[in-house]
């Protein structure tokens, strides 16, 4: 067993396996053992694939990027030949997949050895990560607290170090809010720079992208690198970038223009450990020689929310008679989570002149947004308003869960949404989340970059967004403020015992 396992990022792992230092078998090995002593406290792993990936151990390509290196899927969108994708749906949860989806292709290609599939709320739906179908996942950092979502299984997998790097995708925030909780660096590219195909032609409207959740910068961009691009009858096209995306780490940024704002975009309250944590960040940025000055895109918070709500409510409910229709079942709302069937009723209720005004609505509103990064080359914001809260809080009440079943019962959607009840759960999510839901709509990228703990232990990442297909910026900011306030040596309290 790899003693050193738990302190290597991915592209150190494949080095040694090139070197012929450790096999491929010994870190599926590896990350097995730390998969089976540490996911029942976590309840991050939900489908084991053990006996394929010791079969992909012995037949690895050593001249792959990160050649052998053990990889866990959230088990949302991707798919894998012969496994379920649950989307912690219980319908989904029985259907096998036909085929590998384009980008658990490139994965593979990349080397990468799939150990398992990762918790995540129903159809991705939730900032925290607490389905129905496999019960919460918890935050390593303290396991009272939920580690986000919806990509929160795969980040409680990658901070307790069962994996190096773990997939995740993020259509409101779902990659850096889970980064932000525990610990890790998470990139969200831009819309349309990795692969959603075959077996989706798009998702929630084009708010949602594939990507990775990591404990190095280095390990995030190699890995965009051996993905990116379009797939066959992408709906949003761009092309491959140019260079390389792992070099540019090592390159400093520049003096760039970083507009900074605490102010949330969708929410009007923030922690004082977090805003301690934005204003420790924004004197580094100052140290490290940027041009750092107050300012932030205009956001227009109620329309903006409730067009962002519509959009979602829509999808939701697509989802839930697509999953009927897999299932060969009528839509009953008991076969639902409360927080997806809610989202359902409004979805039902809504005109399609509705959504179409919501959707004309956010496409004017991100064009205004992209304007604002005509005079500035980044903006930092925080991740979260408040720190990770404890598993439950973010649910609906029991009084709430019933009322949603029973005007389910009823088929009232429209009665949902005269009571407001959507807009309340809208709104309670949006505080917890005030900025991180507006840069899928714009499409940009964004990034979570680990570089705060709070005094009782818990990591704060900070936000900074960059224009459209601006990875590299980004990608080069991370890497300078890695190297001036290193994170790979903090490990959560569960690292500590077997």
């Amino acid at each position: 067993m790899i003693s050193e396992y738990d302190d290597l990022d991915a592209l150190e792992l494949a080095r040694l396996v090139k070197s012929r230092a450790v096999s491929p078998a010994e870190l599926v090995e590896a990350a097995i053992d730390r998969i089976e002593t540490r996911n029942g406290d976590l309840n991050a792993v939900i489908l084991k694939m053990f006996d394929s990936a010791r079969a992909s151990a012995e037949q690895v390509d050593t001249s792959a990027p990160f050649a052998g290196v053990p990889f866990l899927l959230k088990d949302l969108v991707s798919k894998v030949a012969g496994f379920p994708t649950s989307n912690g749906n219980r319908h989904f949860a029985k259907l096998p997949a036909p085929g590998d989806s384009e980008h658990v292709r490139r994965w593979k290609k990349a080397g990468l050895i799939i150990v398992g599939k990762t918790n995540t709320p129903e159809f991705g739906l939730t900032p925290y990560t607490e389905p129905e179908l496999f019960g919460p996942t918890l935050n390593p950092w303290d396991t009272r607290r939920t580690p986000g979502g919806s990509s929160g299984g795969s980040a409680a997998a990658v901070a307790s170090r069962m994996v190096p790097l773990a997939s995740a995708g993020d259509g409101g925030g779902s990659i850096r809010i889970p980064a932000s909780a525990c610990g890790l660096f998470g990139m969200k590219p831009t819309r349309g720079r990795t692969p959603l195909g075959p077996f989706i032609g798009d998702a929630w409207s084009g708010f949602v992208v594939e990507h990775a959740l990591t404990r190095s910068v280095r390990d995030s961009a190699a890995l965009l690198d051996a993905v990116q691009g379009p797939d066959i009858g992408a709906p949003h096209y761009l092309p491959r970038h140019s260079g390389s995306y792992l070099d540019s780490v090592d390159r400093p940024p520049g003096r760039l223009r970083i507009a900074v704002s605490a102010k949330p975009m969708l929410g009007d309250t923030i922690e004082q450990e977090v805003l301690r944590a934005f204003e420790d960040t924004a004197a580094l940025l100052q140290e490290l020689g940027h041009d750092v000055v107050e300012a932030t895109p205009f956001v227009d918070r109620e329309p903006f929310a409730l067009a962002f709500l519509n959009v979602l409510a829509a999808e939701l409910r697509a989802d839930i008679e697509e999953a009927a229709s897999m299932a060969g079942v009528a839509v009953r709302l008991k076969d639902f989570d409360a927080s997806t069937g809610g989202m359902g009723l409004l979805g039902d209720a809504l005109t399609a002149g509705e959504l179409a005004s919501a959707q004309r609505y956010l496409k004017v509103a991100a064009r205004g947004i992209a304007a604002f990064f005509e005079t500035h080359d980044v903006l930092m914001t925080p991740v979260l308003s408040r720190m990770p809260p404890a598993t439950g809080a973010l649910q609906p009440s029991a009084a709430e869960k019933k009322l949603i079943r029973a005007i389910g019962w009823a088929k009232a959607g429209w009665l949902f949404r005269k009571l407001g009840i959507a807009k309340h759960l809208a709104a309670e999510t949006f505080a917890f989340i005030p900025w991180t839901p507006v840069f899928n709509v714009t499409g940009q990228p964004a990034m979570s970059v680990p570089l705060c703990w709070a005094e009782h232990g818990l990591p704060i990442g900070i936000h900074f967004v960059g224009r459209f297909g601006d990875e590299e910026t980004l990608f080069r900011l991370a890497g300078q403020l890695e190297l001036a306030r290193p994170w790979s040596g903090r490990k959560p309290p569960i690292c500590c015992h077997r």
